[in-house]
């Protein structure tokens, strides 16, 4: 995965599609692993007919892996690189130093290897094509026809989802044209290298690709070197005018896509048009944040925090110590270990909640919108109580 954020503004239909299937995992086979580079696979996961719902998917969209390592869970999520296809799903797997599930998944996944797969989540979705969330047929039914104009920047493997996205949005709007810009370190980092120059010669009119090289000399100065404010800038002036984009799509490392949405800003385009997501926030101790929950000890004379919280139509309660900082999903996972996420750092939203009744504070947000935390959600792996009684809905 990349690491999701932005959730776009919705139909009630959509809203209700949404809430309607919450994330779970289902066992699901390996059928083919695919070499990108010598650092990255793609991976195809076979989807029997009787989880096509569940494994319906919007471009853009997220699952997460769930396997045990070393005697533990590990999680870890991945964007779907594939437009929606019945009877399968695909992600991209790029080895990460020191990476325990990357590296295990790229030296281990092979065809007939059986692991848990969650069902798709995420909202870094072009708000042109949705209708329905997780209903591919009506987005397909209900896609516009006017000319648009999208731009998407993406570095390494932040082009997962944005090969997704791009497939779709050239295919489902015969006036759609885009600008992909893809930073890399060296050619041979290249991910989706030989799709992309096929989407190119399928798209000769409506597709241009920018590839930059931080690390190796390439003819055109603009196209060497690392992407930068002054690149950025530069662009701007002269590939793209960005007043004239329908939206945009952002997905790397923080400070690039931070970079990018804060020069965005100051030119006065909207937010509502920027859809970004986020492979890494770049915080020490990140690559071990999508385990499971760390152990508490509650002290039964102790002062607790007492949450409450529902979940598929059941409510749970469970005591959370005041000097433990413990956040609500922590808690949660110490009385039912089925309480959905993935990320555990404020990134893909699979954790997302309402809260009920009570206060929380969140350490970090990647992946609300304020309109979403104006109605009261708020991400569990980030939110610790501050109330006596916190109250939360993961089913709301």
């Amino acid at each position: 995965m990349t690491d999701v954020d932005t959730s776009p503004q919705t139909s009630p239909e959509a809203d209700e599609g949404a809430s309607s299937r919450r994330a779970r995992f289902h066992p699901l086979t390996v059928s083919g692993v695919r070499h990108l580079t010598d650092k990255a696979i793609e991976v195809t996961f076979a989807v029997p007919a009787e989880l096509s719902g569940d494994f319906d998917y919007v471009s853009g969209q997220y699952v997460a892996l769930r396997t045990e390592l070393d005697g533990k869970e590990v999680r870890r999520s991945y964007s779907l690189c594939a437009t929606p296809t019945p009877g399968e799903i695909k992600i991209a797997i790029k080895r990460d130093l020191g990476g325990l599930f990357s590296n295990w998944a790229n030296d281990n996944l092979k065809p007939g290897t059986v692991i848990d797969v969650m069902s798709p989540s995420g909202a870094f979705i072009s708000k042109h094509r949705m209708t329905a969330l997780n209903d591919p047929e009506q987005i397909s039914k209900e896609a516009g026809t006017g000319l648009a104009r999208y731009v998407a920047f993406a570095a390494g493997s932040g082009i997962t989802p944005i090969m997704s996205i791009v497939k779709q949005l050239l295919a489902d709007n015969p006036q759609a044209y885009v600008n992909l810009v893809y930073s890399n370190r060296v050619a041979l980092d290249v991910m989706f290298v030989d799709d992309i120059a096929d989407l190119k010669d399928r798209y000769p009119a409506r597709l241009a690709v920018h590839h930059l090289l931080s690390r190796e000399q390439r003819l055109s100065p603009a196209h060497t070197g690392r992407l930068d404010a002054d690149k950025i800038d530069t662009m701007f002036g002269t590939v793209f005018r960005p007043e004239v984009v329908d939206e945009w799509f952002l997905c790397g490392p923080y400070d690039l896509v931070q970079l990018i949405r804060d020069r965005l800003g100051e030119l006065g385009v909207a937010a509502d048009k920027v859809r970004y997501e986020l492979f890494s926030t770049g915080k020490p101790g990140e690559a071990s944040a999508g385990n499971t929950g760390r152990p508490v000890v509650v002290d039964p004379t102790g002062e607790n925090f007492e949450i409450t919280f529902t979940l598929d139509g059941l409510e749970g309660e469970v005591a959370s110590p005041k000097a433990a900082r413990e956040s609500v999903l922590n808690a949660a996972l110490r009385s039912r270990p089925d309480v959905p996420f993935a990320c555990a750092g404020g990134v893909c939203g699979t954790c997302r909640a309402k809260l009920v009744s009570g206060e929380v504070d969140m350490d970090e947000n990647y992946a609300l919108e304020a309109d979403e935390i104006a109605k009261g959600y708020i991400l569990t792996c980030q939110a610790h109580p501050t109330t006596d009684k916190v109250v939360v809905n993961f089913d709301a």
